[in-house]
């Protein structure tokens, strides 16, 4: 249990904890070029920031056409994806920091992604999280992915935590979405600033519009640590 307060912290990872959007988005669109669609652009991988992979697969066979099966799209982007995310993810320095500052207090944490259990946990080995992070929840392992809460909900059981109790860290509306429906207290970090007016960001208990360049570690833990007190 945590030092300082009945609480546990839940991290998204791509885009929150990490900043693996780009590697995603090479990995998404050697996959759709590999199936016939090219120049699939930057602005429309934004569209699906926050959707599961799997999710996400099924709209591209529904948008583009495509006949390979979504175990198979599944399949071949994932290889794409481990191949750039082994060759470096950068962690949001300050995102480093907070974990570090909960780990040290002993507040419970966990990850619940929309992304695969085997990206997850190449992302966490490969920059070392993994020694702090060891819930971890993939949308693939549950029924629904955001913005449905399950992966959050099913993070909060493995941590043996209240969903009141728990605080999500997000950068995507429907991370913010599945938090709310989760009952859970979200800090809201939009990746893309552009979206911070999204709707479901305005469920967030503290929405830092500017993302990632508004977020410190110590502002953060006062926020978690006042709320919990």
């Amino acid at each position: 249990m945590s030092t300082i307060g009945d609480f546990s912290v839940i991290f998204d990872l791509d885009g929150t904890l990490v900043d693996s959007e780009p590697n995603y988005y090479e990995a998404g669109r050697r996959t759709l070029a590999e199936y016939g669609v090219p120049d699939f652009t930057w602005a429309e991988h934004e569209q699906y920031v926050g959707i599961s992979t799997r999710e996400t697969i099924a709209d591209w066979r529904e948008r583009y056409g495509l006949e390979a099966s979504v175990a198979e799209l599944l399949a071949v982007k994932n290889g794409h994806y481990l191949e750039l995310a082994r060759a470096g993810t950068r962690v949001y320095p300050e995102m480093r920091k907070f974990v570090e500052l909960l780990a040290g207090e002993g507040v419970p944490m966990a990850v619940a992604s929309g992304s695969s259990l085997p990206a997850i946990e190449a992302i966490l080995a490969g920059t070392g999280l993994d020694a702090y992070l060891r819930t971890v929840v993939s949308a693939d392992e549950v029924a629904h992915g955001k913005p449905a809460p399950d992966v959050f909900l099913e993070a909060a059981r493995r941590l043996d935590a209240e969903p009141a109790d728990c605080v999500v860290l997000e950068d995507a509306a429907p991370g913010a979405a599945a938090a709310h429906a989760a009952g859970m207290r979200c800090i809201a970090i939009p990746y893309v600033p552009a979206q911070a007016g999204a709707p479901e960001f305005t469920t967030a208990g503290l929405l830092l519009r500017g993302g990632q360049e508004e977020f410190t570690a110590r502002a953060a833990y006062e926020w978690v640590v006042g709320g919990a007190g």
